[in-house]
């Protein structure tokens, strides 16, 4: 049982870009800025709410940059600030972990198939 006080360090990294979606948005974030159009069109999957409430909550803890410029139509672009920079160790040590194991892991992901379905699947 975990004691009051007692956390494990990794869990704050993953308050910060844990989810479906936060690693992704910083790996893309990576070469440079990207406009929310860019980044939306990158992140198969991702609805637009849900991008921007992924990007405010990394806004809000000090990962993204959000620059306004102010111009007719008006352009925003997204960014890593330098704590967000510091967490190209830790994603690229995630992609060459998922790298390494992708076979192992798409093994242990195949469905399985119990005898039951076999019966079940054959025709009469």
């Amino acid at each position: 049982m975990k004691r009051k006080g007692q956390q494990c360090p990794a869990e704050m990294t993953l308050e910060i870009i844990g989810g479906r979606w936060k690693v992704l948005i910083v790996w893309q974030l990576f070469p440079g800025a990207r406009r929310f159009s860019e980044l939306f069109r990158t992140l198969d999957g991702i609805t637009q709410k849900m991008l921007t409430q992924q990007l405010r909550e990394l806004e809000k803890d000090g990962i993204v940059h959000r620059q306004v410029y102010a111009q007719i139509p008006p352009k925003v672009e997204y960014s890593l600030t330098p704590l967000g920079e510091s967490l190209r160790p830790v994603v690229d040590a995630m992609c060459e972990w998922g790298m390494r194991q992708q076979g192992d892991l798409r093994k242990q992901r195949a469905p399985v198939c119990h005898a039951s379905d076999a019966e079940a699947a054959q025709p009469s």
